[in-house]
């Protein structure tokens, strides 16, 4: 498997929420990632566990299909599946640092 967590979480980091100026990551969207060898192709599978600013975005389809899209386009993964999860709620306080700073938070 040629890809690395790292490389996915940099990839995840070009997703915005089109309504929020600031990417997925540095907002706090992303729960977690998981990589899985698809065996004999020597690609990998990623799975990204993330969630939504609310429950009811109209944004979740264009959002989740953009974050498969770009796991897609990197070399190395040949399947990319997104879950979307309301537990836990995302808050205020899962912005990072520099989410902060972009938003004029800090």
């Amino acid at each position: 498997m040629a890809i690395t967590e790292q490389e996915v979480w940099a990839r995840l980091k070009e997703c915005y929420d089109p309504e929020i100026p600031c990417n997925i990551v540095d907002l706090g969207l992303v729960y977690g990632v998981g990589l899985q060898a698809i065996i004999g192709t020597g690609q990998a599978r990623v799975d990204v566990k993330m969630t939504l600013t609310a429950q009811g975005c109209p944004m979740a389809g264009r959002i989740s299909s953009e974050v498969q899209r770009k796991l897609l386009e990197m070399d190395g993964v040949g399947e990319a599946n997104v879950e979307i999860v309301f537990d836990p709620p995302w808050n205020m306080s899962m912005i990072s640092e520099e989410g902060r700073r972009r938003l004029g938070l800090s």
